[in-house]
């Protein structure tokens, strides 16, 4: 790696400093992302700010209408948590099929949607739950926080501090993994909300990353099963397309993973 300045800021203030006076700084949370690309030196960053350490930034709240996780929190404190458990199952289900215990010990939900990778699963969940991002200068809807691949709302030098989820009255997540990266083929988040309204965000699928399905959406609003799914087809317009599946396959399987998800949530 180049050479980089390591800082452990103990506030967010402290934290968003030291990115104003760095010549290229980044914000490290995990790592899982940064640290592999700095070491193939693709990232030379001139600081690196560590914001794992800082105690306003970690922690979880849950309340009657919400889950509140603070952006460094683990994956790992997630799945140990048993209010979240009981408000919103669906997000210890997706945290215990991500990555694996490596990640989940390290990675945090903050990191991910910063990053936000095209086969990441925090942001179906996210997208699908209509969750709110909140950061040090502002809240963002998560209808307008992906902004397409590795891109995001967040400004330069801006911090998620934690992210809100309403407590849905159904959903699940369904996943078919890649088998050696553990990253979604295609993941399928559904929600249907307690005023009735249907969310459903696929992620590994699009080439521009996580996405609403609005055909899937309506059938479900129309009849929350997993056969209602059956006559949709998915386009193969936008899918991403590799050696691991074509366009096709992951269309297919949004709708697969759907059913499954559904079949899940009850």
């Amino acid at each position: 790696m180049y050479q980089t300045t390591y800082h452990r800021p103990s506030s967010v203030d402290e934290a968003v400093a030291l990115f104003a006076k760095g010549a290229d700084a980044k914000y490290l949370a995990g790592g899982h992302t940064l640290i592999p690309v700095m070491k193939q030196r693709l990232a030379a960053p001139s600081d690196v700010i560590d914001l794992a350490k800082i105690p306003a930034l970690v922690g979880i709240d849950v309340s009657a209408d919400a889950v509140t996780i603070k952006a460094a929190t683990t994956y790992y404190d997630i799945l140990q948590n048993p209010q979240v458990r009981r408000a919103i199952p669906a997000l210890v289900h997706l945290t215990s099929v991500l990555g694996d215990p490596a990640v989940r010990y390290r990675g945090t939900i903050g990191g991910s949607l910063a990053n936000n990778d095209p086969a990441a699963d925090y942001p179906a969940a996210v997208l699908a739950l209509g969750a709110t991002v909140q950061t040090n200068k502002r809240t963002i809807a998560a209808d307008d926080f992906f902004q397409g691949l590795f891109t995001t709302a967040l400004d330069d030098g801006e911090i998620i501090t934690a992210v809100s989820f309403p407590i849905p009255a159904k959903a699940a997540y369904a996943k078919f993994r890649h088998p050696a990266s553990r990253f979604a083929l295609t993941g399928v988040f559904v929600a249907k909300t307690k005023a009735g309204d249907v969310r459903v965000a696929a992620t590994g699928a699009a080439q521009d990353g996580v996405m609403r399905v609005e055909a899937i959406e309506q059938a479900l609003k129309a009849n929350w099963s997993a056969a209602a799914l059956e006559p949709i087809r998915i386009p193969t317009e936008g899918m991403m397309a590799d050696i691991h599946g074509s366009a096709a396959y992951r269309a297919n399987l949004i709708k697969v993973m759907a059913q499954q998800a559904v079949a899940a949530a009850g």
